[in-house]
């Protein structure tokens, strides 16, 4: 029976290598989106998405830029947040932005509203520098709210425990975008604290190189479907051997050995 157990482990085997890379490919594929969504070109963050707007689907980690006034008033710091190993907070700080020519008037910004912006990273929030203050021109990458993992144990305090949009609205007087902004500059805003990276962005989506994961999965099914075809045959081949051992003519099989088959042509019948 070698012969048979030498294709039964060489296609396993081949079954195996060929599904772990296309999954390889799969995960490249998504990390090169991802790279190469936050080194694209930054847009105006009217081109893809206005205060009262849902957060798009394409627009996560995309660079944006947008200009306003900082709140200093109404910083706030995002508990549970990793850079290099270590938990800190996050920093954010709402810009207040126009959002758009078209809300821009002779009197000023006729429809303003805030993008909170994550300025960077502070060990411990009493070690945190000031908030930024004046007038900027910002470039970040856009990210949507994040859902409430837990319950806001102190609302008067300026800590949260994650950055949802609708925990933010009693903290500011003009409406919120519907997502936020990780700072990349200007650099100074972020003065004393650590730079908040792309690195902490959100993977690409599962759905990003589909088909290269599908493939993967196909490949692990053949590996399992030949597991199956050498025992299968193996059995057979071990039944049969057993029958010719026991002096049968010829193999029992399945259904004779439940009772079911025809009996032996050369066992004469009863008259």
């Amino acid at each position: 029976m070698f012969l048979l157990h030498v294709p039964a482990v060489a296609a396993v085997v081949a079954a195996v290598l060929l599904g772990n890379w296309q999954l390889g490919a799969w995960q490249m594929h998504r990390e090169d989106r991802s790279a190469e969504l936050a080194d694209a070109d930054p847009v105006p963050l009217q081109d893809v998405m206005g205060p009262d707007d849902v957060f798009p689907a394409d627009g996560v980690g995309r660079p944006v830029t947008l200009a306003g006034e900082w709140r200093p008033d109404s910083v706030v710091y995002v508990a549970d947040r990793v850079l290099d190993g270590d938990d800190g907070f996050w920093m954010v700080v709402p810009l207040v932005t126009c959002g758009g020519p078209e809300s821009v008037s002779e009197s000023g910004c006729a429809d303003p509203a805030s993008m909170p912006v994550v300025t960077g990273w502070t060990a411990e929030v009493e070690d945190a520098p000031g908030p930024p203050t004046g007038d900027a021109e910002v470039t970040g990458w856009l990210q949507p709210g994040e859902g409430a993992e837990e319950p806001d144990a102190d609302p008067a305090d300026r800590v949260l425990p994650s950055l949802r949009i609708a925990e933010l609205l009693q903290r500011v007087d003009e409406d919120l975008y519907g997502g936020y902004v990780i700072l990349e500059s200007p650099a100074e805003a972020r003065s004393g604290l650590s730079a908040v990276t792309p690195d902490s962005l959100p993977e690409a989506p599962t759905s990003t190189a589909l088909r290269n994961l599908l493939y993967g999965i196909e490949w692990w099914l053949f590996a399992g479907f030949a597991v199956f075809l050498w025992w299968r045959w193996t059995k057979d081949e071990v039944d049969a051997m057993r029958a010719r051992a026991a002096g049968d003519v010829s193999p029992v099989s399945d259904d004779a050995q439940d009772g079911s088959a025809v009996p032996d042509a050369r066992i004469p019948s009863e008259p």
